[in-house]
């Protein structure tokens, strides 16, 4: 499965999850509307804290995802697709704790 298969994977059968766009790439995101992870790069971005946030750090390659140089976006890791066999229990992970945080604000 290439990256963007597993991407389109997750974003259409995560619970309660639907596809949708972050900095302009794709994204899929919770309920409540907050964004849980970000396509980018052919890498997949998880808003994780905790044991999950610590586990992703662990793995060779992963960062802190920076949208541009110089611009960290704290509890955002971005890991590399040759971790493409996780992604599905970061993804769950991102979902539980995004799931919990109050709804954005309707415009």
């Amino acid at each position: 499965m290439t990256p963007q298969e597993k991407f389109d994977h997750l974003a259409n059968s995560l619970p309660d999850c639907v596809p949708g766009k972050m900095f302009g790439k794709q994204c899929i995101k919770a309920a409540n509307g907050k964004a849980l992870a970000i396509f980018f790069e052919n890498e997949m971005v998880f808003k994780l804290i905790d044991d999950a946030a610590d586990d992703a750090m662990s793995l060779d390659g992963a960062h802190t995802f920076e949208p541009s140089p110089g611009r960290p976006m704290n509890g955002w890791i971005q890991i590399s697709a040759d971790y493409i066999d996780q992604w599905d229990t970061f993804a769950e992970s991102a979902r539980a704790y995004v799931s919990t945080l109050p709804a954005n604000k309707k415009k």
